[in-house]
């Protein structure tokens, strides 16, 4: 992998990596200058003036290698044969490039190095065995073959840390945005279920309470009916809302109480009937319904009683479930047009959002819309598989 982000370079660790440049130019520098006086050469003004200040220059152009690593390093390549103190310069120059990992720029900067290596040959006059043409030619491609493998390491490293960096860090973030959905989703099911608990009550207690208050031509029994009736409801929702607290508040590997099915509509539609509302009620369904469809299918009833109770009361409504196994379970909620004008109480938003999400997740169709006589139909269909034919396939 390529890059051309590089970990920015602190003030001492430019400086120690210049240091150990220079000390490995000083030893070759020094190694020079003890062969030439073994062999009784005179080592001249350039070695002591002229190779000094090349090795300075290139050790200095090494300070902007990483804002412009292909031009300093070349610099430094076809400069440093010329300065035997620039030869760690020059090897830096090379495993700086190489960190890059580039082909093209590792070939151009080590042919630049090797070629002018062999024309600085002759700089010192030292004595050559014969023979050794050869190894005019490969100590300085060995040399920079060496530089070149080292820098591609460095940059496999960092590439591979810088990877790992990432990958951490995506991982995290991974991780918050998984924790942030799932305490949406939590909310959004605690929303849901406060809803279904709280909604189809508390619009039963409003509607008596609005019966109350808008009518004046009650008996004193009509009366005690509907204010034991508020009673009751309200009692039920603290029970029905503590028993949601209770399981919300339990602890994740206890088991929740049971939650209502089909066979629990009857007394839904019976609690309703007590409240006030006309209710009827028909079924058809033949057995038992997966418990997935019951329960949902009790939501459903429940929203369209609520909803009446809410938008029209004194308004007919009519429950109609039918179906059978492998088949559909099919549940209908029609109210007529209301019959009394009341305070409409607020809407929580959550009820028939909450029981899309419910049919779909249980895969089925949803429906609802205003009649032509101003009623409303709510409808829904849900999969019934047959068990039977489960078994046998």
């Amino acid at each position: 992998m390529n890059t051309d982000v590089v970990p920015p370079l602190g003030g001492w660790q430019q400086t120690w990596r210049l240091a150990a440049a220079a000390a490995v130019g000083t030893s070759t520098w020094l190694s020079i200058g003890v062969l030439l006086h073994e062999q009784g050469a005179k080592t001249g003004s350039w070695y002591l003036i002229g190779d000094p200040l090349v090795a300075l220059c290139c050790l200095t152009a090494l300070v902007w290698r990483r804002r412009f690593p292909l031009t300093v390093a070349t610099t430094v390549a076809v400069a440093s044969p010329a300065s035997a103190l620039a030869t760690g310069a020059a090897l830096l120059a090379l495993a700086s490039v190489s960190i890059r990992r580039r082909p093209v720029e590792i070939g151009v900067v080590g042919l630049a190095y090797v070629t002018a290596s062999q024309f600085a040959v002759g700089l010192y006059p030292v004595q050559s065995p014969p023979g050794s043409l050869w190894f005019q030619l490969a100590f300085p491609a060995l040399t920079a073959g060496i530089a070149t493998a080292v820098g591609m390491a460095i940059g496999a490293r960092r590439a591979e840390v810088r990877s790992l960096r990432e990958r951490a860090e995506s991982a995290e973030r991974e991780q918050t945005a998984r924790a942030a959905q799932a305490r949406a989703l939590e909310r959004n099911r605690i929303a849901r279920e406060m809803h279904d608990v709280l909604a189809h009550r508390i619009s039963l207690v409003a509607m008596q309470a609005g019966v109350l208050n808008h009518r004046s031509d009650l008996t004193a029994e009509e009366n005690r009916v509907l204010v034991r009736g508020i009673a009751d409801g309200s009692h039920q929702a603290l029970e029905e809302l503590r028993d949601v607290l209770g399981v919300l508040r339990a602890d994740p590997g206890r088991l929740e109480p049971p939650q209502p099915s089909l066979d629990r509509i009857p007394e839904l539609a019976a609690d309703a009937r007590a409240s006030g509302l006309d209710v009827t009620f028909t079924t058809t369904v033949a057995g038992e319904p997966p418990d997935v469809a019951g329960r949902t299918c009790y939501r459903i009833v429940q929203e369209g009683l609520t909803n009446a109770a809410k938008h029209a009361p004194g308004a007919h409504v009519h429950i109609t479930l039918e179906g059978r196994a492998g088949d559909k379970l099919n549940v209908s909620v029609r109210n007529s047009p209301a019959a009394a004008r009341n305070a409409q109480p607020p809407a929580s938003g959550f009820g028939l959002l909450g029981l899309t999400e419910r049919i779909d997740l249980a895969g089925g169709e949803l429906s609802h819309h205003p009649t032509p006589d101003d009623g409303y139909l709510l409808t829904a269909q849900l999969p019934w598989p047959d068990p039977t034919h489960e078994k046998r396939t």
